[in-house]
């Protein structure tokens, strides 16, 4: 399963209008541990977790990587009823990352 490709403007739609967990992964498309880290995630959607996950280019992404706060990328951030209430930098397993999105 591939994990939905979102622009800013969906990724800040999605921020005010969610409730629950969901998932924003933001990459950069050179990035060789980003691809990695979204290898991870899909293994993880794929053995049934039930947080959303989207993706987002940090580069078209200045308002939320300001707002949010994110110093770098892969970062997976963590929202609950659409406020970031965590920052993963390192997907350190597909073990740790089902973890955190279970």
């Amino acid at each position: 399963m591939t994990i939905r490709e979102i622009d800013e403007a969906a990724a800040e739609s999605l921020a005010l209008e969610a409730s629950g967990k969901a998932a924003v992964y933001f990459f950069t498309p050179l990035c060789g541990t980003c691809k990695l880290g979204e290898r991870m995630l899909e293994i993880a959607e794929d053995a049934g977790i039930s947080t959303p996950i989207a993706k987002l280019n940090i580069n078209y992404a200045p308002r939320l990587r300001d707002a949010w706060q994110i110093t770098s990328v892969p970062c997976l951030v963590l929202l609950q009823d659409g406020k970031p209430v965590r920052k993963e930098y390192a997907m350190k397993s597909v073990d740790y990352v089902y973890l955190l999105l279970k």
